[in-house]
């Protein structure tokens, strides 16, 4: 991916704000303890993490599970320390050169380059917003009987709950996420007390196995839980909304930010590994030891987890921590469609009209998809949804390593080689991962 001129450097005073109506708008102290200053800091990460648990993930996570028992564990944990780093370098950009990775790939890319970047960014914010479509659909009908055609329909009108959030200021968007995580964990911790797993098997899972390679189905499932976990538009985000931190832009102010900023969403992504490990893990100890192997639908899932735990709620707990997850996915998507669209085109459209696009071009192949095969599909496509994402990351992560480690771009915070090299050998499994399931699938 050629730049549009090697010696192109964007002046502080020439940045285009991004997100504007957010742009610093969060206040950090000045003085005082540091942890006065994390706190101020801490938010991002949360909207960020909520990426890596939507419902996408838990229709991977449930597949692998009762297939496999805990043999993927390994594999979302080292999803997770992947976005880790590719988060921290995401936030760095953001902080360090006043720009989100759309900016930074139309302002020093060719036109076509950057058109062709935004064309993969929108499929895969379409990808995701399938997922959350999916998702909040099948939840409505497990717990209120809702026909999971009519679901998909209502899901248009979330965007009236973006629109009324969005009224109160980004601090109000963040403590809602967080309320909405803080249910979905406590969800997890209840299903996880009463599924009792083999804590040995649990331990054993999170050391990868060659198999995992060698075996197409397992590593199809792999691949769609990377790209679950590590998810291109969360990039995109984390770019911008850090930069809702109104911080000291002095180097010295620039590297606490980033240190912050990193703080913040290590925490957050340590919270998502909790809950995608939960999913996987209630599944292996539920599905797999009773040897229950094919189950791999979000509702055959909630059929199942009341009789086979012989406790009551667990079915009704899931059901409400996948609502709460679909309507968290529904803020973050919208956010970053609007970060994509406004960063590579420039473009600025109302929230509800953005945000309404994007939603149809994701209920128009749900409801084809539900309406000819029913409640299997959805399952199906929410998988398929995820190895999309997947095929899309490398399109997202290449360009923000190659940006954060071009002094041109990061100045002085430019990332150090081991950053570097470490960032490199991820982007390496992530398209060596992508091109294997390719060869397979043809």
């Amino acid at each position: 991916m050629p730049p549009a001129s090697p010696t192109t450097v964007l002046s502080a005073d020439s940045r285009p704000a991004s997100l504007i109506g957010s742009h610093r708008s969060v206040s950090v102290p000045t003085g005082g303890s540091g942890w006065r200053r994390l706190g101020a800091f801490m938010g991002p990460g949360f909207l960020v993490a909520v990426g890596y648990m939507d419902p996408g993930n838990w229709a991977t996570d449930i597949a692998g599970g009762s297939a496999f028992g805990y043999t993927l564990l390994s594999v979302i944990l080292l999803s997770n320390l992947m976005a880790i780093v590719l988060q921290a370098l995401s936030a760095r950009l953001g902080v360090a050169a006043g720009l989100d990775l759309a900016q930074a790939c139309r302002a020093y890319y060719s036109r076509p380059v950057s058109f062709g970047l935004w064309v993969l960014a929108e499929i895969a914010i379409i990808a995701c917003d399938l997922a959350e479509v999916l998702g909040t659909a099948i939840a409505l009908k497990l717990l209120f009987g809702v026909p999971l055609v009519w679901g998909v329909i209502v899901t248009a009108l979330d965007v009236f709950l973006i629109l009324a959030l969005q009224r109160y200021g980004f601090r109000k968007i963040e403590a809602f996420i967080l309320a909405l995580l803080i249910i979905i964990a406590g969800c997890f911790a209840f299903e996880l007390f009463y599924a009792r797993p083999d804590m040995g098997a649990v331990l054993t899972g999170l050391i990868p196995t060659p198999g995992i390679i060698t075996d197409p189905a397992k590593l199809y499932l792999a691949i769609g839980i990377l790209g679950a976990t590590v998810m291109p538009h969360n990039l995109y985000l984390h770019s911008s909304i850090v930069q809702t931190r109104a911080f000291d832009r002095s180097d010295t102010g620039k590297a606490e930010a980033a240190k912050l900023a990193t703080i913040d969403s290590t925490i957050a992504l340590g919270l998502a590994f909790f809950i995608n490990a939960a999913i996987l893990i209630v599944a292996a100890a539920v599905f797999h030891t009773a040897g229950r192997t094919e189950v791999a639908e979000i509702d055959e899932a909630y059929r199942l987890l009341a009789p086979m735990m012989g406790v009551g709620a667990a079915s009704v707990v899931f059901g409400v921590a996948l609502l709460a997850s679909g309507q968290n996915s529904t803020i973050t998507g919208t956010l970053a469609g609007q970060i994509v669209m406004e960063g590579f085109l420039n473009l600025r459209l109302p929230v509800w009209l953005r945000r309404m696009v994007t939603r149809l071009l994701a209920i128009v192949p749900a409801v084809i998809v539900v309406g000819a095969s029913g409640d299997s599909g959805a399952t199906q496509l929410l998988v398929l949804s995820q190895v999309v994402l997947s095929l899309q990351l490398p399109f997202a992560v290449v360009p923000l390593v190659l940006f954060t480690g071009q002094s041109r771009v990061m100045g002085r915070f430019v990332s150090p080689m081991w950053l570097r090299a470490t960032a490199w050998l991820i982007a390496a499994v992530i398209i060596g991962l992508n091109v294997t399931l390719l060869f397979g699938m043809l």
